[in-house]
Formats: C-alpha cells, sequence, structure tokens
C-alpha cells in the first residue's frame, strides 16, 4: 500500500471500506482483509439462514457505494487498501455452509479462506476480464463476488464429497 494515498479513518466510510483498518497491511492487504472477515462470518453463522443470507446481501448491496466513495475521495481506483469486497466475497464463498447447515470446523474455514484468496488473486476468466471492464464501486466489488462464487461452488463440492 506503500505511495497510495491513506484514507481518513475517522470518516466511517473509508473505515468500512479499508475493512476496520485491516487494509491498512502494508503488504497483502486483501489477504488481512479476508481475515478480518471471519469475525462477521462468524457471527452472521449464529443467524438462522434468512439472517445469514440478510446480512450477507447488506454487505453486498452498500459494497459499492462503499468503495466507490472510498476510491473517488482517495483519487485511486480499486486502491489495494479497500477490503470491504473481500469482505463480500468471503461471505458468499462461506454461503454453502450455511446453506447445507454444515458444522462449524477450522478445516471448513481455511478451504473457504484459501479457495477464495485463490480465485481472488488469479482471476480466472471472466473475473480478470470482468476486472479491467466494470469501473466504480460496482467494479471494485465484482471481481470478488464472482471468486466468491467460484470458492463457494470447489468449497460445495468439498463438502458434498467429505459429508
Amino acid at each position: 500500500m506503500t505511495d497510495q494515498p491513506r484514507p481518513n479513518m475517522r470518516n466511517p466510510v473509508h473505515f468500512l471500506a479499508f475493512g476496520f483498518g485491516s487494509g491498512l497491511a502494508p503488504k497483502a492487504p486483501g489477504t488481512f482483509g479476508t481475515l478480518a472477515a471471519i469475525p462477521l462470518w462468524f457471527l452472521l453463522t449464529l443467524l438462522p439462514l434468512w439472517g445469514y443470507l440478510l446480512g450477507t446481501a447488506i454487505v453486498i448491496a452498500i459494497g459499492p457505494y462503499l468503495c466507490g466513495r472510498t476510491s473517488r475521495d482517495l483519487g485511486v481506483h480499486d486502491h489495494g487498501g479497500i477490503v470491504w469486497d473481500e469482505f463480500a466475497g468471503f461471505l458468499v464463498t462461506m454461503l454453502p455452509l450455511a446453506l447445507i447447515g454444515a458444522p462449524f470446523s477450522v478445516l471448513t474455514l481455511l478451504a473457504g479462506f484459501v479457495l477464495f484468496r485463490i480465485f481472488d488473486v488469479l482471476k480466472p476468466w471472466p473475473i480478470g476480464w470482468l476486472d479491467r471492464r466494470v469501473h466504480g464501486g460496482t467494479g471494485i466489488m465484482v471481481d470478488d463476488l464472482l471468486a466468491g462464487v467460484y470458492a463457494a461452488v470447489l468449497l460445495y463440492l468439498a463438502l458434498g464429497w467429505l459429508l
């Protein structure tokens, strides 16, 4: 994140977009943002399925505004420290656990984390294509959401094989 403008962490929009400060990590802010999403994911797992879905929908719905506004404020499209998109993508990744009522385990958490990070970093088609063509807050969010979908499909298949 060196040489990029710093957010105003007193601004609630920047604070959320930077994942409660996790996006300020000097190296691998996306990974730290995904790690910071774990407590939110865990809290959502304590709710019934509709609560998990509603919480995830809210994170996704406010994402384009948070990411787009922070990006405009800082004058940098998809600033490396904006990690709200990682929060949304990780919640999507972990959706199969909520849908099938799989019991929590460190293994499933680790599998979801690793799968999401792989797809978020590698950006296989059409993730990378969308990342280059969709702009603004929606563009910041779309690649992580699709990475979350890819990871969720693999996690679901793995869970079906393991359970």
